[in-house]
């Protein structure tokens, strides 16, 4: 979107190619099948215009509403793909997008306490981003741009359940969570029923692969990254037995292929993307590629399940506590004391998920695919916040579920989980180590101050040598490299 207030004073909006237009300015909507653009100006000059799912019940939506001199921005609870505001001039940009506001963006106008969660990895969901002036519009929160400015405004804080409920005689628990991840996934927003599903073969995806069969769509395909070594034989013959038992057409990629760093990757290619993106991006670019060109309007996810199932006081949690990060400059460690200022209000979903949604779901909008994650939907978010802890500990609900349909205990309850910590050291080793090289002799986070020369090159010394590349190290090479990628 650019949105120019002097185009406010007699709005005439046009549709032409895709787009709404009104002098010099244009508001788009992401290309993807499952949203519909509404405009209403039956009370102009005051216009507005709503990009939402087309689906029945609760939708994501993004509300823009205009009068001479003034537009405002609102957001719902879902936050599917966080919208970023820049403004300058008199005129306001904004996108799903970072990369699109790439014109807005400079590295030497940094964000210090953002930068240094960043590096240690002490992420908080607010509206702030790396860069000045850039703002991301939290659920629920609103934009007001006037010719005084950009302001963003937060809600509330949502209330959630406190403590669990005794459930009454003869509830069976699995039955409701059954009948509500199918009600919440045949509410998808898809014309054609044809749907892409997430499958890494843990009870997370498991519960909605089930949920997906149960649906019954005309066609599904499911999609995962193999993780390879012993862990990754055990996870193809979890994902086998889901997928014989959905019925259910299965492309599997071997994430090891396509480590961080690796090359030919958005990375290795220093195309334009989010710094603060996700580490394995170019394992699952493949995977959004693939899904595009079986042309799925919908990808199920099963982001949200760890969150969901945790075991924890909403009145007594603490944040763990950071591990030591040796290599962060004076700038960063100033910033340190900083870093939980300015955070947006207690969320509807939870914190993690919503982070990760801004992470990982811009990448489905590129390849035209709606991204839906029904165990983060507000229903089942709710649900799980009543449930007692007995079924929430150890997954056990949604271990039980995939015992009942009839897989076996090595799909319900697997000794050995799959993680990517192998992926991210083939990265790291193979490819991660050059740019950290690279870095050494001219870096943007060193120039700047938030990371110590000296101290990283002695850790990179310390890594070839070492059994294990520290993970940590992805942290500054994967911020460095997206610094660059938009520069």
């Amino acid at each position: 979107m650019r949105l120019r207030l002097d185009d406010l004073q007699e709005p005439k909006w046009l549709s032409e190619g895709g787009r709404r237009i009104n002098g010099q300015s244009w508001i788009e909507p992401a290309n993807v099948s499952t949203l519909v653009m509404e405009v209403n100006d039956d009370q102009a000059p005051r216009v507005r215009i709503r990009v939402k799912e087309c689906k029945r019940g609760d939708a994501d939506f993004v509300e823009l509403t205009m009068e001479p001199g003034q537009a405002r921005l609102a957001v719902g609870v879902f936050g599917t793909a966080p919208l970023y505001l820049t403004k300058k001039a008199g005129e306001l940009y904004a996108s799903w997008d970072l990369t699109l506001l790439r014109p807005h963006l400079r590295a030497d106008r940094l964000v210090p306490r953002v930068v240094a969660r960043t590096l240690t990895r002490q992420h908080r969901y607010t509206s702030e981003t790396l860069f000045e002036g850039v703002y991301r519009l939290t659920e629920r929160a609103a934009a007001t741009f006037t010719r005084s400015g950009l302001s963003i405004h937060y809600p509330d804080p949502t209330e959630h359940v406190l403590e669990p409920r005794t459930l009454r005689p003869g509830v069976d628990p699995l039955m409701a969570l059954d009948e509500l991840l199918t009600d919440v996934i045949r509410q998808a927003p898809t014309a054609t029923g044809r749907v892409g599903v997430e499958l890494s073969g843990g009870a997370d995806s498991g519960n909605v692969v089930l949920a997906v069969k149960a649906s019954s769509f005309p066609e599904v395909y499911s999609f995962g990254l193999l993780v390879g070594g012993s862990t990754g034989r055990q996870q193809h013959e979890r994902r086998r037995a889901l997928v014989e038992h959905c019925g259910f057409r299965d492309t599997a990629t071997p994430a090891m292929q396509h480590p961080p760093f690796c090359a030919g990757g958005v990375r290795d290619l220093c195309k334009p993307h989010d710094p603060a993106g996700a580490f394995y991006q170019e394992a699952f670019d493949v995977v959004r590629e693939q899904a595009a060109a079986r042309r799925c309007e919908v990808m199920f996810t099963g982001s949200g399940g760890d969150e969901i199932n945790a075991h924890h006081s909403r009145t007594q949690a603490e944040l763990p506590t950071p591990h030591p990060v040796p290599w962060l400059g004076d700038k960063a460690v100033r910033a340190l004391a900083e870093v939980n200022e300015h955070l947006a209000p207690i969320p509807v979903l939870p914190v993690p998920t919503l982070m990760a949604f801004g992470m990982h779901n811009p990448g489905f909008l590129r390849a035209g695919i709606w991204p839906v994650s029904p165990l983060a939907h507000p229903r089942t978010v709710r649900f799980m916040e009543q449930l007692p802890h007995e079924h929430k500990r150890g997954k056990a609900l949604f271990r039980e579920r995939i015992r009942r349909a009839g897989l076996p205990e090595w799909v319900a309850a697997p000794a050995e989980p799959e993680n990517f910590l192998a992926v991210l050291e083939k990265g790291l080793r193979s490819y991660g180590l050059p740019v950290l090289d690279d870095m050494l002799k001219e870096s943007i986070l060193v120039d700047l101050g938030y990371v110590d020369g000296k101290a990283l090159a002695e850790a990179g010394r310390n890594a070839d040598s070492a059994p294990v590349v520290p993970d940590l190290l992805c942290d500054v090479l994967a911020l460095e490299v997206g610094l660059r990628s938009l520069m």
